[in-house]
């Protein structure tokens, strides 16, 4: 008797013959070299206000729209195939939903494919400015238990703390750990590294509004750079935090479940998400997770300015959004290039730094 799995691989196979015709002398799975990983696009895939996806579409000739029902945007891709977009929807549960159904999908062989996840998100300004980018080795996730910071002992710096842990900044004892609960995901650290060793020398935008902005910086010196390339890691979390006291949590927060490996450097809410999909793709032979890439870009700063409140800063327009989602493609795509042009060099080993 089929497993139930089975059946509904087949009429996952049905519907997708009727919804998306074999190409022309391309049999199916097709062979994809890059899986471009975005979180959400504004309005069309080109040609107005841009989100992650549209800078993409339009300059790496994503041409070919895919149905994709198991998702929430039509995917994108090269005419070959090669190259495969995605927009995945924004927060943790949409994320991994949508990686695990693209995963699954019997169009594609993703066995040897890289992902680049490559986003914007808010920036530690005691890491970098407002219109940089950070290739990750860690994906952190914000699993834990709250009390009102008002209702907390007064020696707490805030109320969020480790399930099983007692206070802060402590780790949950070891024999208390559920198995199913993943904080921290190592990415391949030394892709991470060879992917910023080629996007490092690139010319990220800065305007005269982020010039004025990074001048009231004074006191945190990497948040008055002009915007530039860096490694430091993603801490992703289903809500929108903001303010120097969460900042500082977000940093301890990502030390203690590195073992003080990790630097807290951009905040968003999909990367853990679209981490354990690919963890659970692995495990069924569906993906490497050792050629997934996290780049994220700062559109706005994870807390207030010097001489203005975290209300004032959370609500104010993103001053680098544009320059973040160009700096996403900038740094991004000279590894996608590299990757693609010298497919017979990279299909078969993961490049290192």
């Amino acid at each position: 008797m089929k497993s139930s799995s089975c059946i509904i691989f087949r009429l996952f196979l049905c519907w997708s013959t009727i919804a998306a015709p074999l190409a022309a002398g391309q049999p199916w799975p097709w062979p994809v070299k890059v899986v471009i990983v975005t979180t959400f696009e504004v309005g069309q895939d080109t040609g107005d206000t841009p989100g992650e996806f549209q800078f993409w579409v339009e300059r790496e000739h994503l041409v070919e729209k895919l149905p994709f029902p198991g998702g929430i945007r039509d995917l994108r891709s090269t005419a070959d195939h090669s190259v495969v977009g995605i927009v995945t929807g924004t927060t943790i549960g949409p994320a991994a939903s949508s990686i695990m159904a693209l995963g699954l999908d019997p169009r594609f062989d993703l066995s040897h494919a890289y992902w680049l996840v490559n986003g914007i998100a808010g920036v530690d300004p005691n890491d970098a400015s407002v219109g940089s980018a950070a290739w990750a080795n860690f994906v952190v996730s914000d699993i834990s238990r709250e009390i009102d910071p008002r209702e907390a002992p007064a020696d707490w710096p805030y109320g969020i703390f480790a399930i099983g842990a007692k206070r802060p900044n402590r780790p949950p004892p070891s024999s208390g750990a559920l198995a199913d609960r993943t904080i921290a995901y190592p990415l391949n650290a030394k892709l991470a590294g060879w992917a910023y060793r080629l996007s490092k020398g690139v010319k990220l935008i800065d305007t005269p509004q982020m010039a004025a902005v990074r001048a009231d910086w004074k006191g945190y010196p990497n948040a008055q750079r002009a915007p530039f390339v860096l490694q430091g890691d993603s801490f992703a979390s289903d809500y929108y935090w903001h303010g120097k006291i969460l900042t500082q949590y977000a940093n301890d927060w990502v030390k203690l479940f590195t073992n003080r490996e990790g630097n807290f450097v951009m905040t968003n809410m999909e990367d853990a998400g679209i981490a354990e999909a690919l963890k659970r793709l692995e495990a069924m032979h569906r993906a490497d997770f050792q050629r997934l890439m996290v780049l994220r870009t700062g559109s706005n700063y994870s807390m207030q300015r010097p001489g203005h409140t975290a209300l004032e800063s959370v609500t104010a327009p993103y001053v680098g959004y544009v320059p973040a989602l160009e700096a996403a493609y900038r740094a991004g795509s000279p590894v996608v290039h590299e990757l693609v042009s010298h497919w017979s060099k990279w299909e078969r080993s993961i490049p290192q730094d």
